[in-house]
């Protein structure tokens, strides 16, 4: 397994990203491998000044950076030799089987349509959030900020996707899917809510259980949590508000933890012929540390490959 890391990928990067990499070594099998792309130069002196002599890390050169605040599309055009525009050239190549980055959102989203490309028959690919459960498991919930306006169809796919990645990733027979209202009756919501509800209890490859209120997004009752990108990306934000509030407070709680994004490392995008996941901006070395962890998961699942054959078997 190759996985290929953007060194130059966050607010912290490249330090944080490197120890990220040497906190992550000791997990990794020996056969598996970290394609550390970013400035040659600067990766090498900062694994000689932490001390690092192993063979798992290969640094991959790219000298360009894709900064936060640039347009994804042209960025991407005018700095084929970023470490996104590498990572994912070598993902397009097979040298890669994952590529991972906390740097530009964007930049993260249309490479992936323009190297990997969409699989045949999905409309949108989606963002997958992880959202932590009272049970001590967690929700995959989409989307999370990639469509912020969205068709009913679009959703009862998304459906379809997450559906397929609980059950690759966390061996669910039969994922439950809930879509996000404001009640739980049929005839509660938006004018999207409705049309895609009616299409989700329809759908019989899907195990819907029907409309989730606010008060049920943590409470265990589905393992797919349904709807629009722009509601999606609020309600992950707010729950990922309520730790850094705690902490500020002085309180732990084993729950609120849970929270924390640092945890779960990125988020998948769903949809695309291949894995990339997109980390969060202020990723820590625990943070990439994750990323990797759930990069490996991923790779192992081959949730891609399920992915497609479920919408080529529709």
């Amino acid at each position: 397994m190759n996985i290929a890391i953007d060194v130059m990928g966050g607010d912290y990067a490249p330090e944080a990203v490197v120890d990220g990499i040497l906190l992550a070594i000791s997990n990794l099998a020996p056969e598996e491998t970290i394609l550390a792309v970013g400035p040659a130069d600067t990766i090498n002196t900062l694994l000689a000044d932490r001390g690092y002599t192993g063979s798992q890390i290969r640094v991959i050169n790219a000298d360009q950076v894709i900064e936060m605040g640039e347009h994804p599309t042209r960025a991407l055009s005018q700095k084929p030799n970023s470490s996104i525009g590498v990572g994912f050239a070598l993902l397009k190549e097979g040298k890669a089987d994952i590529f991972a980055s906390a740097g530009n959102t964007g930049a993260m989203m249309v490479g992936s349509l323009f190297s990997v490309k969409t699989i045949e028959g999905v409309q949108r690919p989606a963002i997958a959030g992880f959202i932590p459960q009272t049970d001590g498991t967690h929700s995959v919930m989409l989307d999370i900020g990639a469509n912020a306006d969205c068709k009913p169809e679009m959703l009862e796919q998304w459906a379809v996707l997450g559906s397929v990645y609980a059950s690759a990733t966390r061996g669910i027979a039969s994922p439950r899917v809930g879509l996000l209202n404001i009640g739980e009756e049929e005839q509660k919501g938006s004018i999207l809510a409705l049309a895609t509800h009616a299409l989700l209890k329809a759908n019989d490859k899907l195990n819907f259980v029907g409309n989730l209120e606010g008060k049920d997004v943590f409470r265990g009752k589905a393992d797919v949590i349904v709807t629009d990108g722009f509601t999606g990306n609020i309600v992950l934000k707010m729950g990922e508000s309520i730790y850094n509030i705690m902490k500020e407070q002085g309180m732990v709680n084993e729950f609120v933890d849970r929270t924390n994004y640092e945890n779960y490392g990125g988020s998948p995008i769903i949809g695309i012929n291949g894995n990339v996941i997109i980390a969060h901006g202020a990723s820590s070395p625990t943070a990439i540390m994750n990323m990797i962890k759930l990069c490996q998961n991923i790779v192992k699942s081959e949730v891609a490959k399920k992915i497609k054959a479920a919408f080529e078997n529709n």
